[in-house]
């Protein structure tokens, strides 16, 4: 019996979504976004002009999963090393694109009830773009579909950083430092995903091999998919064709090939998509 393809898909995306298994979907999606810059100097265009023509990546992409019912995407769009090694005139624009996104996308956002939110150290942005950020979010608070999750001023290592002191903040408020206990279990908890279960596929564009500081943690067994596309050449049917690749692979989380003890997602990774609370660092 031939699966029922979802209303929204245009003619590519269906073709390829009637290869997928729909009870095989991955729950969560990474996604690092990389080749703007490149995309742009192939057409001797300033890095700003893939920037802007990434905006098109991102909203076919994420209509595409909320279309075909992913329960979490997560995109990498501002890394804590850009702020470092960005010329301030690309960081001034990126900020303002990320602004003229959020004021621009939010109905469609609506009209797809996905929920936004946002992972790293949103409290070192700028205030207006924290703002900005705020109001975007509360938009969407009430939508009950997918949860988008934007990536920004992130570090997968100060991720880790602030999750331990949380853990110790958390102990010594609790009896003192004698009552900590530190397992993958504890970490999970105080990571900025806590609201979310990790990644079972990461997608990487422009075809490097390499994670980038990006959810070290979660991504501990999910599947890897490196495409050569650039990010601005990105759309909906690729994400699908990712999917595809991903469900030809047999996920064994350290065990052998057919053990089906082996089938399912490690316990720390369950966690379900829920509402998430305010904090200072991680998501604020």
């Amino acid at each position: 019996m031939q699966a029922t393809v979802p209303a929204g898909l245009d003619r590519k995306e269906a073709e390829v979504y009637l290869r997928l298994d729909p009870k095989r979907l991955p729950r969560h999606i990474a996604i690092i976004m990389d080749g703007n810059g490149r995309w742009a100097r192939r057409r001797h265009l300033p890095r700003i002009a893939g920037h802007r023509a990434g905006v098109s990546s991102v909203r076919s992409t994420v209509e595409t999963a909320a279309r075909i019912g992913i329960p979490a995407l997560t995109l990498y769009a501002f890394s804590e090393e850009n702020w470092k090694k960005r010329p301030a005139s690309e960081v001034d624009f990126l900020m303002g694109l990320l602004c003229r996104y959020l004021k621009a996308e939010v109905p469609t956002l609506n009209r797809n009830n996905i929920r936004l939110e946002y992972i790293g150290r949103q409290h070192e942005l700028p205030p207006s773009v924290q703002e900005k950020m705020q109001w975007a979010r509360t938009a969407t608070a009430h939508n009950t579909g997918m949860v988008l999750t934007l990536a920004l001023n992130y570090s997968a290592r100060t991720e880790i950083v602030d999750a331990l002191r949380s853990i110790v903040e958390a102990a010594a408020r609790n009896g003192g430092l004698d009552h900590l206990e530190i397992d993958e279990d504890s970490v999970s908890r105080h990571l900025y995903t806590r609201h979310l279960p990790d990644p079972d596929l990461v997608v990487r564009t422009s075809g490097e091999m390499r994670l980038s500081n990006f959810l070290l943690w979660q991504l501990a067994y999910a599947e890897i998919y490196v495409t050569p596309t650039l990010w601005p050449e990105f759309r909906g049917a690729h994400l699908l064709e990712g999917i595809a690749e991903y469900q030809k692979r047999e996920r064994r989380y350290g065990g052998l090939a057919g053990d089906a003890s082996q089938s399912h997602t490690p316990e720390h990774s369950r966690t379900r998509v829920s509402a998430v609370h305010t904090s200072k660092t991680g998501r604020s």
